[in-house]
């Protein structure tokens, strides 16, 4: 079984850092956290969608600036859309484990907020399938969703409202967030100038952010981790994907969602009342609200009540998103998968600063590419060291 012992990540937000220098700077971090040296590392896994975003398109090699002693280390891409960041973290995982590396650097990057709105939009909407879904965007690709969802389920409007306000109530606990500005209830409810219909029915408040940011990890062998000042046990993990095309695929749940965060838990030994904190891709409220229901939270068509009844509040059974999600952490595409891992190992060690849920052990995982076809879950709790 692989171990975390180290990470780094820079803030989220719109950044005046070149997407090398994003690189260099959350890796360098991760290596001096873990005390590793980077002699050591063995290979470096780089998570980046890029989509034209930026013209960095060969970027595996840019981690070795981090340090001279990198020089020659085996580099590679990996590119699975907002899921980026965990297909680079399984791929470090799957050589460790295997005894072919015994440690391994990983970074999640993106370079995304020196871009217009529409030349984003652009960008992203690579991640669909262009057969069928060319030009549409992911607003009104989940806004799909939450159309089918409300016609099958009923109106929701006031359940992603919450979310959204949760999210960013708890991104005021965390300072490497993009977003440090609380929204009420009536504000990310109601249609304004300051809250416009983005893709009806979700408004801007409904939306993750178009952010910059890196964040790494150092992962190695179980039994080198004897001795490493902390170690985090990735107890389980899956990778489920589904048809690309949305047409085959339901629109009122996350199937692919479910059946990765089932395999997880299952592999895990677990249920979801095993877990204490839950961080969860939330580019969208209503994904944010699909995914309760397929953690199995909530029965299909009840997740409205994981959030009216607060059992994903702060102070709930099951906090989600305490870092402040994709929706007010920020999301830069490529590190979004490297950053939940970041944040749920701090949850899991008890690191996490003013974000910190009590005496919380295990940590759930669930962060998706596209709209439900890549994804991954993993389960994280505290090692021996």
């Amino acid at each position: 079984m692989a171990r975390i012992i180290g990470w780094g990540h820079t803030p989220f937000g719109r950044l005046a850092e070149t997407l090398p220098e994003l690189v260099v700077s959350a890796g360098r971090e991760a290596l001096e956290h873990s005390g590793v040296p980077a002699s050591e590392i063995g290979g470096i896994w780089l998570g980046h969608f890029n989509s034209g975003m930026v013209g960095d398109a060969f970027a595996s090699s840019l981690a070795l600036d981090i340090d001279p002693d990198l020089r020659f280390t085996p580099a590679t891409r990996l590119e699975n859309a907002c899921a980026s960041g965990s297909a680079a973290l399984w791929g470090a995982i799957d050589a460790v484990e295997a005894g072919r590396v015994g440690a391994a650097l990983v970074i999640g990057v993106e370079k995304m907020a020196h871009l217009t709105t529409p030349e984003v939009t652009a960008g992203l909407a690579g991640a669909s399938d262009q057969r069928e879904e060319a030009g549409v965007s992911f607003p009104e690709i989940f806004a799909r969703f939450a159309r089918a969802y409300a016609a099958q389920y009923g109106d929701r409007t006031d359940a992603l409202a919450r979310i959204a306000v949760k999210n960013h109530a708890n991104a005021m606990a965390n300072p490497l967030a993009q977003m440090h500005k609380p929204l009420d209830f009536d504000f990310c409810r109601q249609v304004s100038e300051r809250n416009p219909m983005i893709a009806d029915p979700l408004k801007v408040t409904d939306c993750s952010l178009i952010s910059d940011g890196a964040a790494a990890l150092v992962v190695i062998r179980d039994e080198a981790a004897r001795g490493a000042a902390r170690a985090v046990a990735i107890r389980a993990r899956s990778q489920v994907s589904d048809f690309l095309p949305m047409s085959r695929r339901s629109s009122t749940e996350l199937t692919g969602a479910a059946m990765a965060i089932r395999q997880a838990l299952e592999a895990a030994g677990l249920g979801i009342s095993d877990i204490d904190v839950a961080e969860v891709h939330d580019c969208f409220t209503i994904a944010e609200l699909m995914v309760y229901e397929a953690m199995g939270l909530a029965a299909p068509g009840e997740g409205h009540r994981a959030i009216e009844e607060g059992w994903v509040a702060r102070d709930g059974i099951l906090p989600v998103n305490l870092s402040g999600g994709l929706k007010a952490k920020g999301h830069p595409v490529g590190a979004t998968g490297v950053s939940m891992h970041v944040m749920a190992a701090r949850q899991v060690l008890g690191e996490a600063g003013d974000m910190q849920r009590a005496g919380a052990e295990r940590a759930l995982v669930f962060n998706m590419g596209g709209s439900g076809v890549a994804n991954y879950a993993s389960v994280l709790e505290a090692a021996a060291t």
